[in-house]
């Protein structure tokens, strides 16, 4: 049994990347491989086949290895709701909510959880492939550590640590942590990959060549700046460039889209949705914004000019707007009637747009939401946009199934996951949205302006996705033959060419 931690030397250094890419060139030599992350932070989850609930890079990693997600692969997923705090969630399953002071008291308990996780994939795989958190030089968290070199030293494994070069201060990154390592720490580092590497290789060496000897260790690879590269995000909100998750350098879309000045908001017309062929779709950046991932569809297919909109900013025309998942769905929505997008929505659907809420965003579009067990916050109600005759109550129970069915409203078959705690009545369920397992899911208006959704993944597979794009306003005749999953399987297959080409693979010893 082998097992390799990637840690790195500060957050977005590339670790999920690397893992990935390592786990794919793995599996594509036919080697039974499983990743597997410790600890997560993240807000970007994923149901998994035995019923939990992962970080979303894991979910991707486990693709990279031909498998389906599991939760041994994340044993401890923590999902902040506050600044201070966060649900906690073990083998896949939510075990309470914790201030950062309590979880750092409960490690212990996560170690164990851990631990277990790790040796049952240890005894079916004969590769696992391990993903770091953060840095391992966070003197503040090193007491009690269970998600870099606490981890590696609990199961005797070698680390391989990655740095990004694109972001400057390679070097500095490199040797400052070596140096805030203890010395067994520091004997484990086998070596060293620098990422997102663009110019002269020649320029390069001199101070590789001041690495090897400053340290001691050898420099495993240098990867290069992969552009355009899409592996989908652990957590962090992407830029309005497509795509830029994690590796890549973006590309601006839609700046020609036309928009009239005078029309606040170009509704859905011939002209905006056949003739340009492009559709502009906006989604809120909401302080708790939850499985953004939803929309790395939407940011990839050549007919939409895609925008994420921060709080504050300016609200743009557009077709659609998305109300997306969020951790903490009252705080949020308020944020939005502070924020006057109450009003900004209002003016939109005037104007003939479109409005989708996907989980916490469709709760967002009924009455009220009522949180009686202080689920996400203090215990209370707050009033949602009104739109849908329907109320949301938040429950201690979580759920989080995988599931298939259709459109209600077009002859399209749809595949997803759900994940939340709120439960929704009310008469708009009468008229679903989806049928999901022969059951009505969802709900959609009498005008089909608004329609919500706890279904995750809605445009992940190009049945679906093209039927939503019809239904804000493309003609069918012109929707784009797009394939979001044939192009993630694509660019995993580019970074593990790229992984391959790149790396010492004696010296990384797998």
């Amino acid at each position: 049994m082998k097992t390799l931690m990637i840690q790195g030397t500060t957050s977005d250094a590339g670790k999920s990347t690397l893992v990935a890419g390592i786990c794919r060139v793995l599996y594509r030599r036919g080697v039974k491989v499983a990743p597997f992350k410790p600890q997560n932070m993240a807000l970007n989850s994923a149901v998994t086949a035995d019923g939990g609930e992962i970080g979303r890079a894991q979910a991707v990693q486990a693709m990279a290895c031909g498998l389906a997600p599991h939760t041994d692969m994340n044993p401890v997923l923590l999902k902040p709701n506050t600044d201070t705090g966060c649900q906690v969630i073990i083998h896949g399953k939510v075990v309470g909510n914790l201030e950062a002071t309590g979880y750092h008291a409960y490690k212990p308990t996560a170690m164990r959880a851990v631990l277990e996780s790790y040796q049952r994939l240890n005894d079916e795989y004969e590769y696992v492939i391990v993903e770091g958190a953060g840095s391992p030089a966070e003197i503040n968290l090193r007491e009690g550590d269970i998600a870099n070199m606490g981890f590696a030293e609990a199961v005797d494994c070698p680390v391989v640590l990655i740095a990004d070069i694109d972001r400057g201060g390679v070097f500095a990154h490199i040797v400052g942590t070596m140096a805030l390592l203890a010395e067994s720490e520091r004997a484990r580092v086998i070596g060293f990959v620098i990422n997102r590497f663009r110019g002269d290789m020649a320029l390069l060496q001199p101070g590789l060549d001041w690495l090897e000897a400053e340290t001691g260790k050898p420099v495993i690879g240098v990867l290069p700046y992969l552009h355009n590269l899409h592996i989908e995000a652990e957590d962090a909100v992407p830029k309005n460039q497509t795509p830029s998750l994690t590796q890549g350098e973006g590309r601006d879309v839609g700046k020609d889209l036309p928009h009239d000045a005078s029309n606040p908001h170009p509704s859905p017309t011939p002209e905006m949705g056949r003739e340009s062929l492009k559709l502009c779709i906006i989604v809120p950046v909401l302080p708790h914004i939850s499985n953004h991932t939803d929309f790395d569809a939407l940011r990839l297919h050549p007919q939409v000019d895609f925008q994420f909109i921060k709080m504050g900013e300016a609200i743009p025309p557009a077709d659609l707007i998305i109300l997306p998942g969020s951790k903490n769905v009252r705080g949020d929505i308020e944020y939005l009637h502070t924020h006057q997008w109450d009003a900004a929505l209002t003016k939109h659907l005037r104007y003939g747009g479109k409005v989708l809420g996907i989980c916490g965003g469709f709760q967002m579009l009924g009455k009220q939401i009522h949180d009686p067990h202080a689920i996400e916050g203090e215990a209370g109600t707050s009033q949602g946009l009104g739109w849908l005759d329907m109320e949301t109550t938040l429950e201690q129970t979580k759920q989080l199934v995988q599931t298939t069915g259709k459109l209600a409203f077009a002859d399209a078959s749809v595949t997803g996951y759900e994940i939340h705690m709120g439960v929704s009545t009310g008469v708009a369920l009468n008229n679903p949205a989806l049928i999901l397992n022969g059951q009505p899911e969802g709900a959609i208006s009498q005008d089909k302006q608004i329609a919500g959704t706890y279904l995750h993944g809605l445009f992940d597979h190009a049945e679906s996705c093209a039927a939503w794009l019809e239904w804000v306003g493309l003609n069918h005749t012109s929707v784009a033959d797009f394939n979001y999953e044939q192009l993630r399987e694509a660019e995993l297959n580019r970074l593990a060419d790229c992984v391959e080409q790149y790396l010492d693979w004696d010296k990384l010893g797998v």
